[in-house]
């Protein structure tokens, strides 16, 4: 793949710091105990592999329920199915299978915007209502920051784990 800043049509844009951002929260949790992955460094409580989870479940939110309006099995079930929720997980969530769940999370997003382009709007019956209706453009740039700002947490978390600092672990 050719470098980032190199690349000049924004969807390739989007996807590759989409890749790039997955790619540094890997590599921070891949650095943490099973223990620090687990449990909270922080003041507001969420552990590492909730946030894993929370990025999983919130990609699929915007790109599949949003975009493409699929029907999607529990769209907030990294908060309970609470909308408003506290970050949870389940007693199989593990960072292997929470991995896995972000990777195949980020081939359905290369597929859906492959297919659509920039300035379409999401479709109307799963996360958009007929007033309430998204561009594919705007759900990219608000995913990019979500991952942007989870990934700039967790460099927070990685340093008062072990010390690490940087974009890799």
């Amino acid at each position: 793949m050719e470098p980032i800043r190199e690349l000049s049509d924004t969807k390739e844009l989007h996807l590759a710091y989409l890749d790039y951002y997955r790619s540094v929260v890997e590599d921070k949790l891949r650095g943490l105990s099973e223990e620090d992955l687990r449990h909270s460094r922080l003041p507001s409580g969420w552990s590492p592999l909730e946030l894993l989870k929370h990025l999983v479940f919130m990609e699929r939110r915007w790109f599949r329920w949003g975009i493409n309006a699929e029907p999607v099995d529990h769209p907030w079930g990294d908060s309970g199915d609470d909308s408003s929720g506290r970050w949870q997980l389940s007693v199989d969530d593990d960072l292997e299978s929470l991995l896995a769940a972000l990777h195949e999370g980020a081939e359905s997003t290369r597929v859906i915007l492959n297919g659509v382009s920039l300035q379409e709007r999401g479709k109307v019956g799963g996360r958009f209502n007929a007033e309430n209706v998204a561009s594919v453009n705007w759900v990219c740039f608000h995913v990019l920051q979500e991952y942007a700002r989870h990934a700039g947490h967790l460099d927070i978390v990685r340093e008062l784990a072990d010390g690490s600092t940087g974009e890799t672990a």
